[in-house]
């Protein structure tokens, strides 16, 4: 699937941390999947790795340290590292939120990929994994 259709897209940490989680069949290991194949690019700059590596490494998540680092490495090695672009205008309730956000805007017709849509400005490309796996159904880019 790589090289063919794309969507760009800016995942938030919570729909990784989700898809860890997940037994079988869920939105956001749908969306961390479609990372994995190739259909969805992913979109990080150094700030948005570091949070991975930070949040999913907390000892109360417990994940395989290896399983960490092999998911961090699809998206450094198949993703795009942006430079993110201000958002002057936007409030958000939490500042650490806004690096996905910038990354996001940075590039034409992305997304940003959130389960927690709440935290961030209302804009179309602001996505739930709910969403994010009806485009990509929408697309014929899924076959579940």
């Amino acid at each position: 699937m790589r090289g063919e259709k794309r969507i760009y897209a800016v995942i938030d940490t919570n729909v990784l941390v989700s898809s860890l989680f997940s037994k079988g069949f869920s939105n956001p290991s749908t969306v961390i999947n479609s990372v994995i194949s190739g259909t969805i690019t992913p979109l990080y700059n150094d700030e948005i790795i570091e949070e991975y590596r930070d949040v999913l490494s907390r000892r109360k998540f417990n994940f395989n340290p290896k399983h960490i680092e092999n998911l961090i490495s699809v998206f450094t090695e198949f993703g795009v590292n942006v430079v993110r672009e201000n958002s002057f205008n936007e409030d958000f309730p939490d500042s650490d939120d806004i690096v996905f956000y910038e990354v996001a805007m940075s590039v034409d017709d992305s997304y940003l990929v959130t389960g927690n849509i709440k935290h961030f400005p209302r804009k179309s490309f602001v996505v739930t994994p709910a969403q994010m796996v009806e485009m990509l159904r929408e697309k014929g880019l899924l076959d579940i």
